[in-house]
């Protein structure tokens, strides 16, 4: 099995006979030293969050990793969307732009077009389950806000300079998203960038796209040495690059599965630091997975790169890992050093078969509850 000891790297046995459903194991606590996991005995539901569809705010404080503090409009009102409106009474964006703590449901399926990017403020919860919503034209920007959950969304061709999917910049902290569809925008899907951290990015899709996910926006940014992102239980399915890309920030992968990209799959840049653990790189054309990059921090003397963990890890179908040895690996982070427990698989078969069909927005109606 191998253990989570930083400095070396460590692969699960290859199971790929899909004969029996994947098992969990969890990180020790955080005052532990690192140690073999064990596989658990029990049997599991074949993935993370199988109880937050119970009632409605039961997304509430549940994400996995860095993300695990967002409470979005958990003490706040239900706020009805019922229209298709970019702006005007019943649009989400009025009810994005409302100070107080809201959860944000829809009344109504359909496309919201937007004509600018769509400002989210702190304390709300956007729950697109019950309906199928999707953003065009322009993307979400989290500024300067916090405890905001995203879930259950589609985002389809953003279009301008400099226009994500899903923008978060600056200072923006406790961020979840879950289960949303992004494709064809003319910049990143998702950006996480100037000083914003503990996000987690969870069962999302990726499709469709170039620049897929920056962590990190230039070496310039040395400020950017704070931030911490989670990355689980999602698909990139034919994204060119940067998944993510990485300057700076602590990152932890675990249980994705990304393939056919067109440059690489994961790049470390400038004192990032990633964490791989059980994901699924499976190669087209392009048979290397991890890239590294150099730059030049504003406060160092030297050029740098950065690091990737690999534990547990897949290569299929000819893929290359190009894994570098660490060699700053006594300071390199361990997850459990952040959180105590999560709950990952061994690649195998049966998790790619899972997060082929559940990653992304999701036929899911709404949870009772107010």
């Amino acid at each position: 099995m191998g253990n989570h000891n930083s400095h070396r790297r460590h692969h699960l046995p290859n199971r790929t006979n899909g004969e029996t459903p994947p098992q969990y194991y969890h990180a020790p606590p955080s005052h532990q030293a690192p140690q073999t996991p064990t596989i658990n005995n029990m049997s599991f539901s074949p993935a993370p969050y199988s109880h937050v569809d119970c009632s409605l705010r039961a997304l509430a404080g549940q994400a996995e990793g860095f993300g695990r503090l967002a409470v979005g409009g958990l003490h706040g009102a239900i706020y009805h969307v019922t229209t298709l409106s970019d702006d005007g009474p019943g649009s989400l964006r009025a009810g994005c732009r409302v100070k107080e703590p809201l959860w944000i449901v829809f009344e109504v399926s359909g496309t919201i077009a937007l004509s600018s990017y769509l400002n989210v403020s702190s304390y709300k919860t956007i729950d697109g389950r019950g309906q199928r919503i999707k953003l065009t034209g322009k993307g979400l920007r989290l500024k300067e806000c916090e405890h905001v959950i995203i879930c259950n969304l589609e985002f389809q061709g953003g279009r301008g300079p400099d226009v994500d999917g899903i923008q978060i910049k600056p200072n923006s902290k406790h961020i979840w998203i879950d289960r949303c569809s992004l494709e064809d925008y003319d910049d990143g899907l998702i950006d996480i960038t100037r000083q914003s951290t503990n996000i987690t990015i969870s069962r999302c899709r990726f499709s469709n796209h170039d620049k897929t996910m920056l962590i990190g926006a230039d070496a310039s940014h040395h400020g950017d040495r704070c931030m911490c992102v989670t990355i689980h239980h999602c698909f990139f399915d034919g994204t060119r690059q940067r998944h993510p890309r990485v300057r700076y920030a602590k990152v932890h992968l675990y249980n994705n599965y990304t393939r056919n990209w067109g440059i690489y799959a994961v790049c470390a840049s400038v004192e990032s630091q990633i964490y791989s653990q059980c994901n699924i790189y499976e190669a087209g054309q392009k048979k290397v997975a991890f890239k590294y990059l150099t730059e030049k921090a504003p406060d160092k003397k030297a050029a740098s790169t950065g690091y990737i963990i690999s534990e547990g890890d897949l290569f299929m179908n000819g893929t290359q890992s190009g894994l570098l040895e660490p060699t700053a690996a006594s300071g390199f982070y361990h997850p459990s050093q952040h959180y105590e427990t999560w709950t990952v698989v061994p690649p195998t078969k049966d998790l790619k078969n899972l997060l082929q069909r559940f990653a992304g927005w999701q036929d899911v109606p709404r949870p009772p509850g107010p």
